[in-house]
């Protein structure tokens, strides 16, 4: 960073960095010609919200620091010994030491300002990981010091020779990839375009989008350059070697998609970048499409032209998809014949609710008719529907959508959810905003919502991205003493609430499953918004999600294997 006096303002430029907006040096003449910021701010605004922000700066071999208290500077930006500067910044120092320049910041958030000050370190480590991959050649070293029960504060360092070409490998790193990564790096129209594609053997798409390095989680040009040369490049190559049999012409987009895995990630100039909204989460400027869409198909093709054996796999992957997507239409309209999702056609099963306003419907999808009874008898019939279902379900991370929409359990959630499955989806159509899992707090009760969150995320994804989807947790435990009671959720908090009331005469009941409540027990415990506690299921980053459904529920053994004797002393085993 710059740390001399800045002509026109007599403070230093270090200084004014810190605390005057719209002075980082992506405004200056050529200072940055890609950033992923926009405004300039960050570090004036994580100054004005912290406690304290202190700043060292190297330069050759000068050093100088500067202290903030409460954003306002404690004194001038002031030239400093190697000692002193080692002493200000004890753990850092060694990794500066040996380097020509960089740049220290310790804070410390304001409690004043923000809910929390606690930081997710898990959030963060998933993101320079990401930077890591991104940014080929450059290192990450995370220290995560916040946990005092963590002796060991171990390090974990990122580094990545392959860049994207290596992500796209991790992302498939619990599957069966079908061919070696295809790669291309060029620039068109002064937009750097880079590009990594690998199919795998499961059924589901994960494409991560980056424009200067910002993840954009609701894609935009590039994507939609990117899936459109992906779809004329395979068609082009299969009627080039008449692979199209049986009725087959060409292949359709989620055709081309089932079982990709793919990073695109698009530089360009600063000054030039939109984001539409402030999330950045998706990007804006539409010149990047014919860019995207250029380079990879002329990469693309010359790819499968010489690597035949990778593209017969990808093509054959691309037919079975074909097939089963025919397969899953015709199944589809048997299902959801028109007139399927009115009033009348609704599944028997379903108690609906009285309420037509979705954003006041709950959809509670219940294990068994045991508990699916005291449900319907205490819930609220205004605005809570019960839909009791048998048993486990399909395992839908091992099985095609036609498969699915077979299944009968699937057949009348389908129907009842309303929004339609597959490329019929419409989230408009939704008939609950709230979608319930309401499973036993046992062993049993976690495998069978994990079935039916696998589902939703494999294939109602929007449901859960838009916050729809949410976990029940019935108590595991009851309490009585004298007239009183206190119903328990976990082991955990009824070992913390004999300990806290080891002097009553204390009784406790063990649910074994929602079945065993009446329905009062149930509606104060677990319906009654009031006083239940409900987990709403978000997607705070998909790859990771992607990682846990395919290491949990896919094909390979030994991930999960791993997993299980890894985390096998956490576990609450209900024998």
């Amino acid at each position: 960073m710059p740390t001399e006096i800045k002509q026109g303002y007599n403070v230093s430029a270090l200084e004014l960095i810190m605390t005057k907006l719209h002075s980082g040096g992506k405004f200056g003449q050529g200072a940055y010609k890609v950033s992923g910021g926009l405004h300039g701010v960050g570090l004036s605004v994580v100054n004005a919200l912290s406690t304290f922000f202190n700043v060292g700066v190297k330069r050759g071999n000068t050093y100088r620091i500067q202290q903030y208290k409460d954003s306002v500077p404690v004194s001038v930006v002031k030239d400093v010994t190697q000692e002193e500067f080692k002493k200000a910044f004890p753990k850092e120092f060694k990794y500066l030491e040996k380097e020509e320049s960089g740049s220290i910041f310790h804070f410390l958030a304001s409690k004043d300002y923000l809910d929390t000050i606690k930081l997710n370190a898990g959030y963060l480590i998933n993101r320079f990981k990401e930077y890591a991959y991104l940014t080929s050649k450059l290192k990450f070293i995370i220290r995560d010091e916040t946990n005092p029960f963590n002796l060991s504060n171990p390090t974990t360092t990122f580094y990545f020779e392959g860049g994207i070409k290596t992500f796209t490998e991790a992302l498939n790193k619990n599957k069966k990839g079908l061919n070696s990564p295809f790669y291309v790096n060029e620039e068109k129209d002064n937009i750097v375009v880079e590009t990594a594609v690998q199919y795998n053997d499961s059924y589901s798409e994960n494409v991560l989008c980056f424009a200067n390095n910002i993840k954009n989680a609701q894609g935009g040009p590039h994507l939609t350059g990117f899936r459109s040369a992906l779809t004329k490049s395979l068609n082009d190559y299969a009627k080039e070697k008449n692979l199209f049999k049986n009725g087959d012409d060409s292949f359709s987009g989620d055709d081309v998609r089932e079982g990709l895995t793919a990073v695109v990630s698009v530089k360009l100039e600063n000054q030039k970048l939109q984001f539409e909204g402030q999330t950045k989460g998706k990007l804006g400027n539409a010149e990047v499409r014919p860019a995207v869409e250029t380079v990879v198909k002329k990469a693309l093709d010359t790819y499968l032209l010489e690597n035949p054996r990778d593209a017969e796999s990808i093509i054959s992957k691309n037919l079975l998809a074909a097939r089963a997507r025919k397969a899953a239409k015709a199944a589809r309209e048997t299902v959801l014949r028109k007139g399927a999702l009115e009033i009348s056609s609704l599944p028997g099963k379903l108690a609906d609710c009285q309420e037509k306003d979705p954003a006041l419907c709950e959809l509670f999808v219940v294990e068994g008719d045991s508990a699916g009874g005291p449900a319907k008898q205490g819930r609220d019939r205004k605005t809570q529907a019960i839909l009791p279902l048998f048993g486990k379900v399909l395992n839908t991370e091992r099985a095609r959508l036609d498969k699915i929409i077979k299944s009968d359990k699937f057949k009348i959630l389908i129907t009842a959810i309303g929004a339609g499955i597959g490329e019929q989806f419409n989230l408009e159509k939704l008939r609950y905003h709230k979608i319930i899992i309401m499973a036993d707090a046992d062993i049993d009760g976690a495998h069978i919502m994990t079935l039916y969150l696998t589902f939703l995320f494999r294939h109602m994804t929007e449901l859960v991205e838009k916050g729809h989807v949410y976990v029940a947790q019935p108590p595991l435990y009851k309490a009585v003493w004298g007239k009183e009671k206190k119903y328990l959720i976990d082991e955990e908090e009824k070992e913390r609430f004999l300990i806290a009331n080891k002097e009553k005469n204390i009784s406790i009941q063990r649910f074994k499953g929602l079945g065993e409540m009446n329905s009062d027990e149930l509606w104060e415990t677990t319906m009654d918004p009031a006083v239940r506690r409900l987990k709403q299921i978000t997607i705070e980053d998909a790859s990771q999600a992607d990682a846990v459904f395919t290491m949990l529920m896919g094909e390979e053994v030994m991930p999960r294997k791993k997993f299980i004797m890894a985390n096998a002393e956490k576990a609450d085993l209900d024998i």
